[in-house]
């Protein structure tokens, strides 16, 4: 049975937010907050009525993309509580959010540098995650392997901390290594005291690569030669750099 044309089209929009989206995520990250909404329109191959019908602003659309990134977050940490520990949840989550921050810098930067942020939106979605990251806190806590004394504020804090130091970092491994570390001051002194490693459960800072372009998670490869970038334009973008660099050497 041929679905109703309005159904179509609704499905075609959701489509068509979700690729705008996606683009402006990518632009905001790659070009910084000047990026036109002509040019994610062209990323995101779609015509820039589309962009301005979802987003009628550049600012509607960095908050939807943040808002995006940040429920992201929000499911994750339901993902941790529901299939771990809670001391293995808790530690693996800060993980994911220090890996998922990389390369995004500029769009966050327009939170501290814009007067009229935060937004309701915005607003709304920190306080999600903020709950979130509580009620996986003091699960922890009550498990007994996250110290007593500290609040969601002060992980929260931390965790940006982290994310800079990472990404600052000229060698990433010595960055993730630094990472651990400062993460290690979270863990309650009878867990240090009773020898407890740092366990990065699935691997996030170890084991995910990074588009060495424009900084996405890459999936790990078990065979072959390990992946590089994240699809051709990256690979392409990085050789017309390259090339570039040639040129002017």
């Amino acid at each position: 049975m041929t679905a109703p044309p309005r159904d179509v089209g609704r499905a075609d929009a959701r489509r068509n937010r979700t690729k705008v989206l996606a683009a402006a995520s990518r632009a905001f990250d790659e070009q910084g907050l000047d990026v036109s909404l002509g040019s994610i329109a062209q990323q995101a191959g779609v015509g820039a009525g589309t962009v301005y019908r979802h987003f009628p602003s550049k600012e509607i659309l960095l908050e939807a993309v943040l808002v995006q990134q940040i429920d992201n977050r929000v499911e994750a940490a339901r993902r941790w509580a529901a299939r771990t520990d809670p001391v293995t949840a808790f530690f693996g989550f800060l993980l994911e959010v220090v890996v998922a921050s990389h390369g995004r810098k500029r769009a966050c930067d327009a939170l501290t540098t814009e007067t009229s942020w935060p937004r309701p939106g915005l607003a709304a979605s920190a306080r999600r995650f903020r709950q979130a990251l509580d009620e996986l806190l003091r699960a922890a806590q009550r498990a007994g392997g996250v110290r007593a004394d500290v609040s969601a504020d002060d992980v929260a804090a931390l965790t940006v901390g982290c994310a800079t130091i990472w990404a600052a970092h000229r060698d990433r491994n010595g960055g993730s290594r630094m990472v651990r570390l400062a993460l290690e001051s979270l863990r309650s002194p009878v867990s240090v005291t009773e020898g407890q490693v740092f366990r990065d459960g699935h691997g996030a800072l170890r084991s995910a690569p990074l588009c060495e372009e424009c900084g996405t998670q890459l999936e790990s490869r078990t065979t072959g030669r390990p992946a590089r970038y994240c699809g051709a334009t990256c690979r392409q973008r990085a050789r017309r750099r390259r090339l570039g660099q040639a040129t002017a050497s």
